[in-house]
Protein backbone atom coordinates (compact mmCIF):
# COMPACT_ATOMS: atom_id res chain seq x y z
CA UNK A 1 0.00 0.00 0.00
CA UNK A 2 1.49 3.55 -0.88
CA UNK A 3 2.18 6.01 1.86
CA UNK A 4 -0.05 8.77 0.21
CA UNK A 5 -3.16 6.50 0.29
CA UNK A 6 -5.54 7.39 2.69
CA UNK A 7 -6.36 4.77 5.69
CA UNK A 8 -9.59 2.80 4.77
CA UNK A 9 -12.79 2.35 7.70
CA UNK A 10 -10.62 -1.22 8.85
CA UNK A 11 -7.06 0.24 8.70
CA UNK A 12 -8.78 3.21 10.51
CA UNK A 13 -10.22 0.63 12.94
CA UNK A 14 -6.50 -1.43 13.30
CA UNK A 15 -4.80 1.71 14.44
CA UNK A 16 -7.34 3.02 17.00
CA UNK A 17 -7.68 -0.91 18.71
CA UNK A 18 -3.86 -0.59 19.18
CA UNK A 19 -3.63 2.45 20.60
CA UNK A 20 -6.29 1.88 22.61
CA UNK A 21 -4.88 -2.15 23.36
CA UNK A 22 -3.09 -3.17 25.78
CA UNK A 23 0.09 -3.26 23.99
CA UNK A 24 0.10 0.33 24.05
CA UNK A 25 0.59 2.87 26.88
CA UNK A 26 -1.96 3.89 29.23
CA UNK A 27 -1.63 7.33 28.61
CA UNK A 28 -1.37 6.76 24.66
CA UNK A 29 -3.29 9.16 22.25
CA UNK A 30 -6.73 8.40 21.15
CA UNK A 31 -7.40 8.92 17.31
CA UNK A 32 -8.86 11.97 17.71
CA UNK A 33 -6.09 13.66 19.79
CA UNK A 34 -3.72 12.01 17.38
CA UNK A 35 -5.43 13.79 14.61
CA UNK A 36 -5.29 17.19 16.27
CA UNK A 37 -1.77 16.83 17.07
CA UNK A 38 -1.01 15.75 13.64
CA UNK A 39 -2.82 18.53 11.99
CA UNK A 40 -1.13 21.42 13.78
CA UNK A 41 2.20 19.48 12.51
CA UNK A 42 0.80 19.79 9.07
CA UNK A 43 -0.05 23.69 8.69
CA UNK A 44 1.89 24.91 11.42
CA UNK A 45 5.41 27.67 11.40
CA UNK A 46 7.98 25.19 10.06
CA UNK A 47 8.41 21.55 9.42
CA UNK A 48 8.51 19.04 12.27
CA UNK A 49 10.13 15.47 11.25
CA UNK A 50 8.41 12.01 12.05
CA UNK A 51 11.86 11.34 14.66
CA UNK A 52 10.55 14.26 16.54
CA UNK A 53 6.86 14.07 17.03
CA UNK A 54 6.30 10.18 16.80
CA UNK A 55 7.31 8.98 20.23
CA UNK A 56 4.76 11.22 22.23
CA UNK A 57 2.25 9.65 20.21
CA UNK A 58 2.75 7.46 23.29
CA UNK A 59 2.54 9.36 25.70
CA UNK A 60 4.78 11.95 27.98
CA UNK A 61 6.90 9.16 29.15
CA UNK A 62 9.65 8.49 26.68
CA UNK A 63 10.28 5.30 27.62
CA UNK A 64 7.32 3.44 28.13
CA UNK A 65 7.03 3.06 23.71
CA UNK A 66 4.21 0.12 22.55
CA UNK A 67 5.30 -3.20 22.73
CA UNK A 68 5.16 -4.66 19.48
CA UNK A 69 5.11 -8.51 18.83
CA UNK A 70 7.54 -8.43 15.90
CA UNK A 71 9.34 -5.81 13.48
CA UNK A 72 6.58 -6.59 11.21
CA UNK A 73 3.84 -5.70 13.27
CA UNK A 74 5.98 -2.33 14.30
CA UNK A 75 6.04 -1.55 10.67
CA UNK A 76 2.77 -1.93 9.68
CA UNK A 77 1.66 0.72 13.05
CA UNK A 78 3.95 3.15 11.59
CA UNK A 79 2.94 2.54 8.31
CA UNK A 80 -0.59 3.54 9.48
CA UNK A 81 0.03 6.40 11.65
CA UNK A 82 2.63 7.55 8.69
CA UNK A 83 -0.41 7.61 5.98
CA UNK A 84 -2.69 9.21 8.68
CA UNK A 85 -0.07 12.15 8.45
CA UNK A 86 -0.07 12.51 5.54
CA UNK A 87 -3.66 12.58 4.50
CA UNK A 88 -4.07 15.28 6.60
CA UNK A 89 -0.54 16.91 4.41
CA UNK A 90 -2.46 16.47 1.14
CA UNK A 91 -6.11 17.63 2.40
CA UNK A 92 -4.39 20.92 3.45
CA UNK A 93 -2.41 21.23 0.38
CA UNK A 94 -5.02 19.90 -2.16
CA UNK A 95 -8.23 20.90 -0.93
CA UNK A 96 -7.89 22.69 2.80
CA UNK A 97 -11.59 23.73 3.14
CA UNK A 98 -12.45 19.84 2.89
CA UNK A 99 -10.58 19.22 5.64
CA UNK A 100 -12.62 17.48 8.54
CA UNK A 101 -11.34 17.55 12.05
CA UNK A 102 -12.01 14.38 13.67
CA UNK A 103 -14.70 15.06 16.61
CA UNK A 104 -16.28 12.82 18.72
CA UNK A 105 -19.75 12.71 18.77
CA UNK A 106 -22.39 12.79 21.84
CA UNK A 107 -25.56 12.92 23.01
CA UNK A 108 -27.10 16.00 24.84
CA UNK A 109 -30.59 16.37 25.58
CA UNK A 110 -32.14 14.73 22.64
CA UNK A 111 -29.39 16.47 20.33
CA UNK A 112 -26.49 15.00 18.95
CA UNK A 113 -23.48 17.38 19.19
CA UNK A 114 -19.67 17.46 18.91
CA UNK A 115 -16.80 17.19 21.14
CA UNK A 116 -13.26 18.74 20.32
CA UNK A 117 -11.71 18.53 23.55
CA UNK A 118 -9.28 15.70 22.92
CA UNK A 119 -8.55 16.97 18.97
CA UNK A 120 -7.60 20.41 20.79
CA UNK A 121 -5.23 18.74 23.53
CA UNK A 122 -3.62 17.27 20.69
CA UNK A 123 -3.29 20.02 18.31
CA UNK A 124 -2.19 22.10 21.35
CA UNK A 125 0.51 19.30 21.96
CA UNK A 126 1.52 19.46 18.48
CA UNK A 127 1.92 23.50 18.84
CA UNK A 128 4.19 23.19 21.55
CA UNK A 129 6.86 21.38 19.52
CA UNK A 130 7.37 24.77 17.90
CA UNK A 131 6.19 26.88 20.63
CA UNK A 132 8.08 30.04 20.13
CA UNK A 133 6.68 29.57 16.37
CA UNK A 134 3.48 29.87 17.34
CA UNK A 135 3.70 33.51 18.70
CA UNK A 136 3.16 35.28 15.54
CA UNK A 137 -0.08 34.25 14.76
CA UNK A 138 -1.22 35.17 18.44
CA UNK A 139 -0.07 38.23 17.84
CA UNK A 140 -1.62 38.99 14.63
CA UNK A 141 -4.68 39.92 13.16
CA UNK A 142 -5.33 35.75 13.21
CA UNK A 143 -5.30 35.31 17.04
CA UNK A 144 -9.49 35.05 16.97
CA UNK A 145 -9.39 32.67 14.55
CA UNK A 146 -7.19 29.95 17.14
CA UNK A 147 -9.51 31.28 20.17
CA UNK A 148 -11.34 28.00 20.21
CA UNK A 149 -8.79 26.08 20.03
CA UNK A 150 -6.82 27.84 22.98
CA UNK A 151 -10.31 27.50 24.96
CA UNK A 152 -10.63 24.11 24.55
CA UNK A 153 -6.96 23.21 23.97
CA UNK A 154 -4.68 24.81 26.65
CA UNK A 155 -3.54 23.71 29.57
CA UNK A 156 -5.37 26.58 31.32
CA UNK A 157 -7.62 29.20 30.43
CA UNK A 158 -9.28 32.02 31.93
CA UNK A 159 -11.97 31.03 34.99
CA UNK A 160 -14.23 33.62 33.32
CA UNK A 161 -13.74 31.45 29.89
CA UNK A 162 -14.99 28.21 31.69
CA UNK A 163 -18.48 28.77 30.62
CA UNK A 164 -17.70 28.79 27.37
CA UNK A 165 -16.31 25.33 27.69
CA UNK A 166 -18.04 23.09 30.33
CA UNK A 167 -21.53 24.15 28.31
CA UNK A 168 -21.89 21.27 25.67
CA UNK A 169 -23.84 23.43 23.54
CA UNK A 170 -21.39 26.25 23.63
CA UNK A 171 -18.46 23.49 22.87
CA UNK A 172 -20.10 22.37 20.25
CA UNK A 173 -20.04 25.74 19.07
CA UNK A 174 -16.30 26.20 19.52
CA UNK A 175 -15.87 22.52 17.48
CA UNK A 176 -18.06 23.89 14.42
CA UNK A 177 -16.02 26.97 14.26
CA UNK A 178 -12.69 25.18 14.91
CA UNK A 179 -13.70 23.13 11.57
CA UNK A 180 -14.81 26.57 9.98
CA UNK A 181 -11.23 28.74 10.98
CA UNK A 182 -8.06 25.89 9.87
CA UNK A 183 -8.61 26.58 5.84
CA UNK A 184 -7.86 30.14 6.94
CA UNK A 185 -5.38 29.23 9.83
CA UNK A 186 -3.86 27.32 7.11
CA UNK A 187 -3.77 30.00 4.60
CA UNK A 188 -1.72 32.23 6.67
CA UNK A 189 0.78 30.41 7.33
CA UNK A 190 1.78 29.25 3.45
CA UNK A 191 3.43 32.11 3.22
CA UNK A 192 5.09 32.61 6.30
CA UNK A 193 6.45 28.32 6.15
CA UNK A 194 10.16 27.85 6.35
CA UNK A 195 9.48 25.36 3.68
CA UNK A 196 7.24 23.50 1.55
CA UNK A 197 4.86 20.93 2.64
CA UNK A 198 5.77 17.58 1.70
CA UNK A 199 4.39 13.91 2.71
CA UNK A 200 5.84 11.74 5.02
CA UNK A 201 8.27 8.79 4.13
CA UNK A 202 8.10 5.96 6.56
CA UNK A 203 12.09 4.93 6.80
CA UNK A 204 11.98 3.71 10.42
CA UNK A 205 12.08 -0.44 9.72
CA UNK A 206 15.90 0.70 8.12
CA UNK A 207 17.04 1.73 11.24
CA UNK A 208 20.09 0.08 12.44
CA UNK A 209 20.17 -2.30 15.66
CA UNK A 210 22.48 0.04 17.28
CA UNK A 211 20.05 3.22 17.15
CA UNK A 212 17.64 3.72 19.34
CA UNK A 213 14.46 2.22 18.70
CA UNK A 214 11.67 4.30 16.61
CA UNK A 215 8.96 3.40 19.16
CA UNK A 216 9.69 6.05 21.81
CA UNK A 217 10.56 3.16 24.38
CA UNK A 218 14.91 4.94 24.65
CA UNK A 219 16.26 1.44 23.96
CA UNK A 220 18.58 0.36 21.30
CA UNK A 221 17.07 -1.30 18.91
CA UNK A 222 18.16 -4.26 19.20
CA UNK A 223 17.41 -4.43 22.61
CA UNK A 224 14.44 -3.59 22.02
CA UNK A 225 13.49 -6.39 19.44
CA UNK A 226 16.02 -8.68 19.80
CA UNK A 227 13.93 -11.36 21.31
CA UNK A 228 12.06 -11.09 18.08
CA UNK A 229 14.77 -11.20 15.23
Amino acid sequence: MQLDQPLTDKEFDELDNFLLGDQSPEDSMTMDHLHGYLTAIAIGPEPITPAEWLPSIWGEDRKDGPKFKNPKQEERIYNLITRFMNEVLVTFEVAPKEFEPLFVEHEHEGKVLLNAEAWCWGFWEGMELREGSWDEIWDSEAAPLMRPIYLLGADEIKPEELAEVEDPVKAHQLALDIEANLPAVHKWWVPRRKTGVTTVKHEEPKVGRNDDCPCGSGKKYKKCHGADQ
